[in-house]
């Protein structure tokens, strides 16, 4: 099972990958490009929208057109009519070299992000949050994260997976959806023997966990148990993010990145920041949760 490319984007680094039901479109960010892209499978328009910095994460909201958007530096409220940003609160002030990365909401639509520590020493001293439905903003009791990734959960809420991609492990633990409090933590999937490292994740409607592994030219499906079930195989080496699409939910999409390639790499990935997207056979997701503040 192979993806093809459906947008010759080209980004630096596509990522965020999210299919919105309700436009029946996927949108998804070049976070060095600073743009916010959207293609729509049925006209097959794409559009973009520019952004004031990096934005690096986003998630839907109650409102078609107004995402929850995570620029480099802050969180904010972005009406795709008008382009008008509502501020919400800046992030990690405190740290010169870190910027938000990896997001998604969880069952009870609350926002739950992590940040990037971009020095190249890697020290991981960024963090993860939630932003909660009455827009307060508080650290989750987890190890602190270098390049934080894969940040998503069971279907029932009850478990959330996340990842320090520098550890080359993605690791899940207990999570009350009732109050969001952070139980038991503990090793889903050692990456350390395999070609690519663990960047952004999904799950589909059977519990299983979508991850693309950077470096890996794949996006890999594991059991709840961590067993590695199937591969898709993505045409270029650095796939970033998955997403389930499409009307069945049954397409999976797939953005990449050429970022950090040299000029024989490029030429040799000239599709690398693309677009990509495979129909899945009998499979399919779950609907994106909005943010629910």
């Amino acid at each position: 099972m192979q993806a093809s490319l459906i947008v010759d984007g080209r980004h630096e680094l596509g990522e965020c990958a999210i299919w919105c039901d309700r436009t029946q479109s996927v949108f998804w960010t070049d976070i060095q490009g600073g743009r916010l892209w959207n293609h729509h499978p049925g006209t097959r328009i794409t559009r973009s929208w520019d952004m004031p910095e990096r934005l690096s994460v986003f998630a839907l909201t109650a409102q078609t057109n107004r995402l929850l958007i995570g620029l480099a530096s802050r969180l904010a409220f972005c009406d795709l009519d008008s382009g008008e940003l509502t501020p919400i609160c800046n992030v990690e002030e405190d740290l010169s070299g870190t910027r938000l990365n990896d997001g998604r909401c969880d069952r009870q639509g609350r926002f739950v992000f992590g940040t990037l520590n971009e020095d190249s020493g890697r020290a991981p001293i960024g963090s993860f949050y939630r932003l909660n439905q009455d827009l307060s903003l508080e650290r989750l009791p987890l190890p602190g994260v270098a390049i934080s990734n894969s940040i998503c959960f069971s279907p029932d809420g009850l478990r959330m997976y996340y990842c320090d991609t520098m550890q080359e492990q993605i690791m899940c633990c207990d999570y009350d959806p009732v109050t969001g409090a952070i139980g038991a933590q503990r090793l889903f999937v050692d990456l350390h023997d395999e070609k690519g490292s663990p960047d952004g994740s999904a799950i589909d409607s059977q519990g299983y966990l979508w991850n693309a592994q950077w470096g890996g030219a794949r996006v890999v499906r594991y059991a709840p148990d961590g067993l590695m079930d199937r591969i898709v195989a993505v045409p270029v080496s650095q796939p970033s993010c998955p997403a389930f699409g499409g009307v069945g939910l049954n397409t999976l999409y797939v953005t990449t990145a050429h970022e950090g390639m040299n000029a024989r790499q490029r030429q040799e990935e000239p599709a690398a920041g693309g677009l990509f997207a495979v129909e899945l056979d009998g499979l399919r997701g779950l609907q994106e949760v909005r943010f629910a503040g």
